[in-house]
């Protein structure tokens, strides 16, 4: 455990390995494509396709992280569960750091990317890592900044997740939600910049009025499209009726919903779909990841001995 911390603190880029459900092991890799070597990515690619094939059955995903490209994982942020006994990989969820701009300022914005479940774990409540783990970490990294996100999907259950879980999320069939002028923005950059990151194609349509996709199967995530019956449904009713009025499944549209994670979204999450036995563990490391952020700046800029920036040690000889 001394380990984790120590390595925590001194890891330039997210590599994190927690024990968060009994007899699994979630690893969270932050650009695996700029921070591992040939065999260690070769090896991670591999273990999501496992879990892609046993998923999809006879079909086959060509996007994203599925490429092996180091380009594409190197904007990636890939949540990996595995057995702990066996080390076989049973879910998986791959983040985009998308480059947007938002009131003339760079703005990033994290994209909730692909979720796949072995169909043989489904049930034991793996939701809550795949869908907002690694967005609160982030966010607990940031300093407590607030993060937009965004998501894409046809599936009723991952439509009312993404609703319940963030903040400000549009579209959404919960009483407040609104599209804002930020809403707007960020949902043009996204169609006009990053359609790769979700597997859309460039025919594709896009409803700006109520953030719909139209015919989006059709940019190497063919094998994803679902009927409505096929897509899991959510215990609310009102975000299927919300799907089944908004989407034509027929047709293959997605919907493109963006929210934030704030610090109201994190208690949320925390206390609402965090298993309390979990919570201890997961609270120390989010403590731990904000002391990384602003206690580590002060112990460099406090350290003599070494370069810290534009600060050179203090027994450095004088440059010519």
């Amino acid at each position: 455990m001394i380990g984790f911390w120590l390595s925590a603190l001194t890891r330039p880029k997210l590599d994190l390995t927690l024990a968060t459900h009994a007899g699994l092991t979630t690893r969270i890799v932050e650009r695996p494509g700029a921070v591992l070597d040939d065999a260690a990515l070769a090896a991670l690619v591999e273990q999501l396709r496992a879990v892609a094939r046993r998923t999809l059955g006879e079909g086959e995903l060509s996007y994203g992280v599925f490429s092996g490209e180091r380009e594409r994982l190197a904007q990636t942020i890939v949540t990996l569960i595995t057995e702990k006994a066996t080390g076989r990989p049973v879910a998986f969820n791959a983040l985009v750091q998308m480059e947007t701009v938002l009131n003339g300022e760079p703005e990033p914005v994290t994209h909730l990317g692909l979720v796949m479940v072995d169909p043989e774990v489904r049930g034991q409540g793996l939701s809550w890592v795949l869908y907002g783990l690694t967005v609160l970490v982030l966010f607990v990294r940031g300093g407590l900044r607030p993060r937009w996100i965004s998501n894409v999907t046809q599936v009723p259950g991952v439509v009312g997740m993404v609703c319940q879980t963030f903040s400000d999320v549009y579209p959404s069939p919960d009483p407040g939600s609104r599209q804002s002028f930020s809403h707007l923005s960020l949902a043009r950059q996204i169609m006009r910049g990053h359609r790769h990151v979700f597997g859309v194609g460039p025919e594709a349509g896009f409803d700006e009025a109520r953030f719909i996709i139209t015919d989006a199967y059709t940019g190497g995530s063919d094998d994803l499209k679902k009927s409505f019956d096929a897509a899991t449904q959510h215990r609310e009713p009102r975000y299927n009726d919300f799907c089944r009025e908004q989407l034509d499944y027929g047709r293959g549209d997605d919907a493109l919903q963006i929210g934030r994670m704030d610090l109201a979204a994190a208690r949320r999450y925390l206390l609402g779909q965090v298993p309390r036995a979990s919570l201890p563990a997961l609270l120390g490391a989010s403590l731990f990841l904000l002391l990384q952020r602003l206690v580590l700046p002060l112990v460099h800029w406090l350290d003599d001995g070494r370069r810290f920036g534009a600060l050179r040690p203090r027994n450095a000889k004088a440059e010519p």
